[in-house]
């Protein structure tokens, strides 16, 4: 019997390191590390949008298929506080990325992995890299606040109609600043459809009236 538990532990600690170099393999073949973190998170982070595709580290997706709000679920205690930020770290191309990195979403002080009932700092916005502009990654990291609940009021705030707010982001001095702790993470990549027109008129009215 005691054997039997030795093995099932080792299965499952062999099976967690596994997961940990699939992750962070995956995260610095498309150089998401070092470009938006020094280090890949431990834990996988399973985003599924309302279309039906979901996020596997790098995977292509089509920006009309990811105009809504994902669902997104990690191993988490429900004990505990985590932030979620979406970004864009290719503005307005990966060879000059002039405004890296763009906030798509971020959500801080969320219960566990309850994201509806965390505090939204910036209202969700899908993929819009601009035409001939190239794949873009979009990358998700779940980071976990270890002292709890924080005051985030110093944090300017953005509505899904609002591109002030969301330039020139760094995932990195956000989690220094707040001494948060890289928890999980997950990444996809898109480059121009019909969709992105419609979200940049969204965002700025004045290009929509001159492409």
């Amino acid at each position: 019997m005691f054997l039997k538990i030795i093995i099932t532990v080792l299965i499952i600690a062999i099976s967690e390191i596994s997961v940990q170099c699939s992750v962070a393999s995956k995260f610095r073949s498309h150089d998401v590390v070092p470009d938006v973190i020094p280090n890949a998170p431990e834990n996988p982070l399973e985003v599924k949008y309302p279309s039906g595709v979901f996020v596997d580290f790098g995977n292509e997706l089509a920006p009309v298929d990811v105009k809504d709000v994902p669902t997104v679920t990690w191993n988490a205690n429900p004990e505990h506080l985590y932030t979620l930020i979406s970004v864009d770290p290719d503005v307005p191309n990966r060879e000059n990325p002039e405004f890296s990195e763009i906030k798509s979403w971020m959500v801080v002080n969320i219960p566990g992995n309850n994201v509806a009932n965390g505090e939204t700092i910036v209202e969700y916005i899908g993929s819009g890299p601009y035409k001939d502009s190239g794949l873009h990654r979009y990358v998700f990291i779940v980071l976990k606040q270890p002292s709890g609940k924080i005051d985030f009021s110093g944090e300017k705030k953005a509505t899904k109609s609002e591109q002030d707010g969301r330039r020139n982001f760094s995932i990195l001095k956000f989690a220094e600043k707040y001494s948060l702790d890289v928890f999980a993470g997950n990444f996809f990549l898109a480059q121009f459809d019909d969709y992105v027109p419609i979200l940049i008129a969204q965002l700025h009215p004045e290009l929509a009236l001159n492409p």
